[in-house]
């Protein structure tokens, strides 16, 4: 690959980074039901089983994010991208349509129907980004997780502030947002998002660091922006509209990054080409030294490669190494992380689901401070815990596995303190959950790469994304959605509701015991992976010093 192809491709991989943060910060429409929950239900006469059940049909769209896993390693990332925009836009459009009233309510079969097409929408997009990037950046995959996620998760707190800011919380102008923009967003990606050839050297490593902190810092600042615009509110149409302003300038700022990769690496062009001509015969010795290497290795090997191609071919592959999606669910393993997965994101998904309810019976009128403040500590939660877990894993081989134990802990303490309905509970209690939700997100993408490969990661990713329609459907259409229904009170036209603490109380008990149950789950899992994360730390470790040494 000659230089002005390889700073092209350089410059190119981070203006598709630039796109998958757009991406994903449009593809957390998922987690905004809250928002116009409350429209839907009074339009159409529903129980709050009866709606849990239709934020569970959002959640199963996630299930048939199979076939987008499938498509990851069959089709180009644009067709994936695409694919998933359409369903968006008819998906959220026809939500719209409904709760405008330009249309009359549709039935619930075709409401369940809409509300999973448009929660199958964000599986293609996050198929896309994720997949592409994580094999874009292989040696940062705990910071790309991070940021990525992170996005995710101010995804909601975006839409929320934005529709607060310029509509007055208007469910339908929120829905058609819902509609539109990630539509908009996808449609830019398409040219942009691609797999990029790696480069091996110290140089490009450095400078992803540097550039992933780049990426942290704003957004960073996108969140404490976001936060303190929740806290202080704004009543002015003016400020209202500058908030926005700043806000898409504050979005759009990560383009600095590839702009100057591609300022920087064309100015190098030319002085790499001159270095080029200089050192051909070094080259050359280089490559006949490296091949001869190969040589003596490769004879040294042969004597005893056909003793073990029998030995290999009946074992199966290590934890590690790449692993068929049927070989990776034959492993104790993969079903301690995919049960673990389901305590955490199950429980939290109920609360978000239910923040509505949650809000009216513990007696806040407007929900939309908590399902901002479980959005922006869910950034938090998952961009810290990327690039904090990615560190200890390089300085000292920590196994990621425990972060999400630490995360689940914390749920369960945060899950007692809204049991016990103290004052302020709620508020505290979405900061907690958005920070353990966005932990246990961000630190399993690394972790499935890790310990499976990625060879089949597409496929993987979304089956253990499963646990988004499982969790949703046991814990918040069926535990919270019954136990709610038992406490409530008719009300006149159908529907009903429940104000109080006992509301809840016993829902958050159990998922507070599904939490503990998570911990152990995790730490087992740790303590199973210890090796490979040694290993992983020690490779890291050793070709380091050896890099170096070759005057990269």
């Amino acid at each position: 690959m000659g230089n002005r192809e390889a700073y092209t491709f350089s410059a190119w991989k981070w203006l598709g980074f630039v796109s998958a943060v757009w991406v994903q910060t449009i593809s957390g429409n998922n987690y905004t039901f809250s928002n116009y929950s409350d429209a839907l239900k009074t339009l159409m006469n529903l129980t709050q089983l009866q709606l849990n059940n239709l934020s569970v049909a959002k959640d199963v769209g996630k299930a048939f994010g199979l076939l987008a896993g499938l498509a990851s390693d069959r089709l180009p990332t644009p067709v994936i991208l695409l694919i998933g925009a359409i369903e968006g836009l008819i998906g959220y459009g026809a939500q719209w349509l409904v709760v405008s009233q330009k249309i009359q309510p549709l039935s619930y079969w075709q409401m369940c129907i809409f509300m999973c097409m448009g929660g199958n929408s964000t599986t293609w997009m996050n198929t896309a980004v994720l997949v592409t990037c994580i094999r874009n950046f292989r040696r940062n995959r705990g910071p790309v997780s991070g940021i990525l996620k992170g996005y995710v998760g101010l995804s909601t707190a975006i839409f929320t502030d934005l529709c607060s800011a310029l509509f007055s919380d208007d469910p339908a102008r929120f829905l058609i947002m819902l509609a539109i923009i990630p539509f908009a967003v996808c449609l830019t990606a398409i040219f942009f998002l691609r797999e990029i050839p790696q480069s091996a050297s110290v140089a490009a490593e450095k400078e992803e660091t540097r550039y992933f902190a780049i990426f942290n810092i704003v957004a960073v600042v996108v969140a404490v922006y976001l936060l303190a615009y929740d806290l202080i509110g704004s009543t002015n149409q003016v400020l209202s509209l500058v908030f926005a302003v700043i806000l898409i300038i504050l979005l759009a700022s990560p383009l600095a990054v590839p702009v100057y990769s591609f300022v920087k690496n064309w100015r190098l062009v030319g002085f790499e080409a001159d270095m080029e001509r200089q050192e051909p015969l070094l080259k050359e010795e280089a490559m006949a030294a490296a091949a001869e290497k190969k040589e003596v290795v490769t004879k040294e090997a042969a004597a005893t490669a056909e003793e073990e191609v029998a030995l290999v071919e009946k074992n199966r592959p290590e934890i590690g190494e790449e692993h068929t999606i049927i070989e990776a669910m034959r492993t104790w393993d993969f079903w301690l992380l995919f049960v673990s997965f389901l305590c955490g994101v199950g429980t939290g998904l109920a609360v978000m689901n239910n923040m509505a309810q949650i809000g009216l019976a513990l007696g806040h009128v407007d929900v939309s401070i908590f399902v901002s403040l479980t959005s922006i500590w869910g950034f938090f939660g998952r961009i810290i815990s990327g690039s904090v877990s990615e560190y200890f894993l390089k300085k000292a081989g920590t196994p990621r596995p425990l972060w999400n134990a630490a995360s689940q802990i914390l749920m369960a303490v945060g899950f007692l303190l809204m049991a016990l309905a103290m004052p302020g509970c709620l508020y505290i209690g979405s900061i907690v959950v958005g920070i353990c939700y966005g932990v246990r997100l961000a630190v399993t993408v690394p972790i499935a790469s890790e310990l499976f490969g990625l060879k089949y990661y597409g496929l993987l990713y979304n089956i253990l994304i499963l646990n988004l329609p499982i969790g949703s459907f046991l814990f918040s259409g069926l535990l919270a959605g019954y136990l709610y229904d038992a406490q409530a009170t008719p009300t006149p036209g159908g529907g009903n509701t429940c104000v109080g603490s006992h509301c809840y109380r016993l829902v958050f008990i159990i998922m507070a015991i599904a939490s503990v149950i998570g911990f152990g789950l995790d730490v087992l899992l740790a303590i199973r992976t210890k090796k490979i994360y040694t290993k992983i730390f020690n490779s890291r470790k050793s070709k380091k010093p050896l890099t170096l040494s070759n005057g990269h």
